[in-house]
């Protein structure tokens, strides 16, 4: 099988921490340079829409949408991501963490690919906002299952608090928000996150 994934994508991050939690080294992960204006083939052959990650399997068709793969592949290496037991509460944080990743990087587009002269202030102010207030909820409602056994929502919220450093640390998420700033302190000094962090 094959992944394809970039190094500074966080959704792609999240499913190559799933194949390192999960103990995987037979999917090769192939770098795939894309943004929302570019067309390359062998990622649209795979997702339609042309986003990563893709995982193109050698039974059956390409799968996409970093959640859909993660739960397959959690559930090929028969893993412990998605437990029974509280299924709702992860997929629910996993979503949350997929949450900042998308508003975090509609800034980073809107930054990078339209012109100066056409920025929205508006814009950047109403991702930021969800940004903060999907940080909040962690920090108010979602701080003893972030200190519980590790699982897919744990992994999304890293990954999601990690491309908040790279791409907006000038913004200081931590500010104001000490135990979630500690929880990621120690999430990603985990071995998966150590060696998936972005160059």
């Amino acid at each position: 099988m094959k992944l394809l994934a970039s190094d500074a994508s966080p959704y792609a991050r999240k499913v190559r921490v799933v194949l390192l939690e999960t103990e995987q080294s037979d999917v090769e992960v192939v770098d795939t340079k894309t943004n929302p204006m570019a067309n390359v083939p062998e990622l649209s052959a795979a997702n339609p829409v042309g986003k990563i990650p893709a995982l193109l399997r050698d039974e059956g068709p390409a799968l996409y949408d970093s959640r859909v793969i993660s739960r397959f592949l959690n559930a090929r290496a028969d893993g412990a991501l998605y437990p029974d037991a509280r299924l709702w509460e992860t997929l629910t944080l996993e979503a949350t963490g997929d949450a900042i990743m998308d508003a975090a990087i509609g800034i980073v587009y809107e930054q990078r690919l339209r012109p100066a002269e056409l920025h929205w202030p508006a814009w950047f102010d109403a991702q930021w906002g969800k940004v903060e207030r999907a940080l909040d909820a962690l920090g108010a409602r979602w701080m003893s299952h972030l200190h519980g056994p590790v699982d897919a929502g744990h992994i999304a919220v890293g990954c999601a608090l990690g491309y908040l450093d790279l791409r907006h640390a000038d913004r200081n998420w931590r500010a104001g928000r000490d135990v979630l700033a500690a929880w990621e302190k120690d999430f990603a000094a985990r071995p998966a996150m150590l060696q998936t962090k972005p160059a």
